[in-house]
């Protein structure tokens, strides 16, 4: 029998007296990360790199910058090479720092005209390598800066209108938008404005550069609901309401790395021109009331869960709108599986955009400059990134679509990929990232190669996100087979590199965290071979028109395993 809460004496607070959030007085910063934000803000550190450290060397660089504030301009210091993925979580960080940094572009919306592409290309060849990653956040990743160089790097790209502001850090990250935004024949509304205006008004100011955490945020008008708003902070998708006209559902408080969450729906219809008033007071609640304690509770997502869609909303009408917001219709499902514009597509203007696929968003600069080449050769002046590690360009008129897919088909960029290659995508990995445990980017592309051999006649849409670590930048909690890089024990009990599987993860289709079944791990090296085992399984046993994760969530654990 339960003892009576009179009995048992004052209840204990289940939470620390303090979260650390700002609107209830907690200004005091609770950890080393709040502290070196309130000891200066991350955008001032532009100032140094520019006049001390690209003058003086890596050794000069202030170790609160160097690992804090330097990500308010889009660098990460590297992994050194040859630590190996048993040492990730042991070494101290400045054992894993090489001198070298990961460079981040913003391309905000993935929208990029040619001198802006062949800026990148540029960059690329002469400072980062060749390397330049695409990723699945729209942005351009690269790899190998030298302090030294940044400067110049930031002269190029800021030359042609890119920036890397904010492109990491406690700050508003990148806005994704629509690949297809004001061209696509089925757009239900152009959300560039507001992609563009929030840029305007809000990236690089001091009023959102001490967020909590990290802040993400997607906006689109497609019906095939491309920018995975189902794991965003804040997005604004594209919806008709029946009085008002087109305009954006408004999603908050998505979210995976290891605690996974989904949004919430706050139930409302904004119309264009208010979302960057309503997304101000969406990221002005979590600057003011998120939870700054601990770094691992950090995110909006946790705020979210705890107070429920409706008492966000009213605190976002209340003290941030002082107004209240119109109840609006939820977005239709979408009509494709695939979200990312892969192939030929007629535009709302009669002209043809073509989507073409890398493997797993690794390409380099001077690829990238025979992109720019080719657009340029058949009459583009635009090209978009994805969300899904793809690439579109645009504006082909109907007599030169053939020639331009036979020249990207000629780089290896496939208009008409497998569906491995257009669905299989890979986060950085071990390669340059301090927190990584295994190989991703390689690893993806030889699997990539292994199934079109192996399984050359099979048609059905599947995505495969490899990640290198628990935090899943590659989305494995809503990939068809998400793959969580882990060490694992081989048949000799060997520690080899290898991964954790999760099965039936979806976006879109019934939004939903793939299923773990009990034990199962693959090593590396037999990854093709289990990989190709469960997809024969579903190609045998599935039903006209079921998708992989409806098949996984009634599969038995021996057919998954």
């Amino acid at each position: 029998m339960a003892t009576p809460a009179s009995a048992a004496g004052p209840r204990k607070s289940s939470r620390h007296r303090g979260e650390g959030q700002w609107a209830l007085g907690h200004r005091e910063p609770l950890n080393a990360n709040e502290q070196f934000k309130k000891d200066d803000d991350g955008l001032n550190v532009r100032a140094r790199i520019e006049n001390v450290y690209a003058h003086r060397g890596f050794d000069s660089i202030d170790s609160n910058d160097l690992r804090g504030r330097m990500r308010w301009w889009g660098l990460y210091t590297q992994r050194k090479p040859g630590i190996d993925g048993g040492k990730t979580g042991v070494l101290e960080p400045h054992e894993l720092d090489d001198e070298y940094f990961m460079m981040r572009v913003r391309i905000d919306g993935g929208q990029l005209n040619l001198a802006q592409l062949r800026a990148v290309a540029e960059v690329s060849e002469r400072y980062a390598r060749g390397t330049a990653d695409i990723t699945d956040r729209q942005n351009v990743q690269y790899h190998w800066i030298r302090i030294e160089d940044v400067p110049a790097i930031w002269n190029i790209l800021e030359g042609v209108g890119l920036s890397t502001t904010e492109a990491c850090g406690d700050t508003p990250r990148v806005v994704i938008g629509s690949p297809v935004a004001g061209i696509a024949e089925d757009e239900i509304i152009d959300g560039t404005w507001a992609v563009e205006e929030i840029n305007r008004r809000y990236i690089g100011s001091p009023e959102f550069s001490n967020l909590p955490r990290k802040f993400k945020t997607a906006i689109s008008g497609s019906p095939l609901l491309d920018v995975v708003h189902e794991i965003n902070d804040v997005s604004f998708v594209g919806v008709v309401h029946p009085e008002h006209g087109p305009g954006f559902d408004v999603w908050v408080g998505g979210g995976l790395s290891t605690n996974p969450k989904l949004a919430q729906r706050l139930g409302t219809w904004v119309p264009l021109d208010e979302v960057p008033e309503v997304w101000a007071g969406v990221i002005g609640i979590f600057r003011d009331y998120g939870y700054r304690r601990l770094r691992n509770r950090a995110r909006l997502k946790f705020l979210v869960a705890d107070w429920g869609a409706e008492k966000f909303r009213q605190i976002l009408e209340d003290e941030y709108l002082n107004r209240k917001l119109t109840d609006g219709p939820a977005p239709a499902e979408p009509a494709s599986a695939w979200r990312d514009h892969v192939g030929v597509h007629r535009q709302n203007d009669g002209n043809f955009y073509v989507g073409f696929a890398p493997r797993v968003g690794r390409v380099d600069g001077a690829t990238l400059g025979k992109i720019a080449d080719l657009a340029e050769a058949h009459g583009s002046d635009r090209v978009r990134t994805t969300v899904e590690q793809k690439m579109l360009i645009l504006d082909v008129a109907e007599d030169q679509v053939t020639s331009l897919v036979e020249g990207l088909e000629a780089l290896g960029l496939r208009v008409n990929p497998s569906p491995f290659r257009r669905g299989t995508m890979a986060c950085t990995g071990i390669e340059f990232c301090k927190l990584a445990i295994v190989d991703t980017k390689g690893r993806g592309q030889t699997l990539i190669e292994e199934l079109e051999q192996r399984l050359p006649d099979f048609d059905q849409p599947l995505t495969i996100n490899i990640n290198g670590c628990p935090n899943a930048c590659a989305r494995i909690q809503v990939g068809d087979i998400g793959l969580k890089g882990q060490l694992v024990l081989d048949d000799e009990g060997n520690q080899v590199e290898g991964y954790q599987v999760h099965l039936g993860g979806s976006l879109g289709f019934d939004a939903g965290f793939g299923r773990k079944v009990r034990g199962l791990k693959v090593t590396a090296a037999g990854l093709p071979d289990y990989v190709e085992r469960v997809v024969r399984r579903f190609d045998e046993q599935r039903t006209d028109g079921e998708r992989f994760a409806q098949w996984a969530a009634r599969a038995s654990e021996a057919d998954l395993s």
